[in-house]
């Protein structure tokens, strides 16, 4: 099964996701509370998949918290869980905008 947005939004649901320490640290950093990036996620869209990824398949997600853009690389588990592997807010210089990659 894909890390697609109806997983994300039914690991969300069910609390069954996991949120790496460095994703932790990263959404203190950036001063996102958990229910923001629950809520981000649950109307998230995947921009990028990853499915070569040597630590196993993941993707970008994006969704917004008070219209601002939140990326979350998402994984899954051993178990097959949703696992939030970092959290960031899109900026410049590596992107142009929430969707776009500055090559």
């Amino acid at each position: 099964m894909s890390l697609t947005p109806e997983f994300i939004r039914a690991e969300i649901e069910k609390q069954t996701y996991q949120i790496s320490l460095h994703a932790d640290d990263e959404r203190l950093a950036d001063g996102l509370q958990i229910v923001e990036l629950e809520s981000a996620l649950r109307d998230c869209q995947v921009i990028e998949q990853y499915p070569e990824d040597p630590r196993g398949e993941s993707c970008l997600a994006l969704g917004f918290v008070d219209e601002k853009p939140v990326h979350f690389v998402c994984g899954r588990n051993r178990a097959g869980h949703l696992v939030l592997i970092t959290v960031y807010l899109p900026s410049l210089p590596k992107w142009q905008d929430p969707y776009t990659r500055n090559r």
